[in-house]
């Protein structure tokens, strides 16, 4: 993969870093490192979230693979077509996905699952070099405020242009679309901040908008 998009051997944060190092020496079978984003290189669909998640990427190596919040997500991109299967449990499980790729805000765990913002502005020049490598007529998709303002940033755009709310719709460059949707955590799907319908609308609108 393009170094500028991402580094397995990144170590620019060292809280970060030194944080991997006990996870990988108190998980010796876990990835415990920075995940790399998954998916067509040339897909017109991007899905960003915030951060791998302990037991999920981190442990897999792929994005939202073997956690709770991949549950929904990639139940969603099989029946929206950018994916030939409904789950995902294992970076050899066999999952491809359709002119759609995953990444992330920030490639490695964080303590307690949030980055600080030293971190997310450290990891934004990765993003920066994926966006820029996008095709012609591409939709981002957005995980939540943090992943929304991280994209905001990578493209060199005002914040206050571009207000985050669910399944809000923004025009970020001629070739650039962002859409917004709540996280598919643990927390906002149980609590139904979240529900299956409003997700679905979300990518029904990626959808149409992909397929144009």
């Amino acid at each position: 993969m393009n170094p500028s998009i991402f580094d397995l051997d990144c170590r620019r944060c060292q809280r970060l870093s030194d944080f991997l190092d006990q996870v990988a020496n108190d998980y010796p079978d876990y990835h415990a490192r920075p995940v790399a984003p998954f998916g067509d290189k040339k897909a017109r669909l991007l899905i960003v979230g915030l951060a791998p998640g302990m037991h999920g990427a981190n442990a897999t190596g792929r994005p939202f693979t073997g956690d709770y919040a991949g549950v929904l997500l990639y139940e969603t991109l099989y029946k929206f077509g950018f994916s030939n299967q409904s789950e995902s449990t294992a970076i050899n499980d066999g999952l491809k996905l359709i002119n759609c790729r995953i990444t992330n805000a920030v490639k490695c765990l964080p303590p307690q699952n949030k980055p600080v913002g030293s971190e997310i502005n450290t990891c934004n020049d990765f993003l920066a070099a994926e966006l820029a490598g996008m095709p012609d007529s591409s939709v981002i998709l957005a995980l939540g405020g943090i992943a929304h303002k991280a994209v905001i940033r990578a493209l060199g755009l005002k914040q206050s242009d571009y207000k985050f709310g669910h399944n809000n719709k923004h025009k970020l460059t001629p070739g650039l679309t962002l859409l917004d949707s709540y996280h598919c955590s643990r927390y906002n799907t149980q609590t139904k901040r979240l529900t299956e319908k409003m997700f679905h609308d979300v990518f029904r609108a990626a959808k149409r908008l992909v397929d144009k």
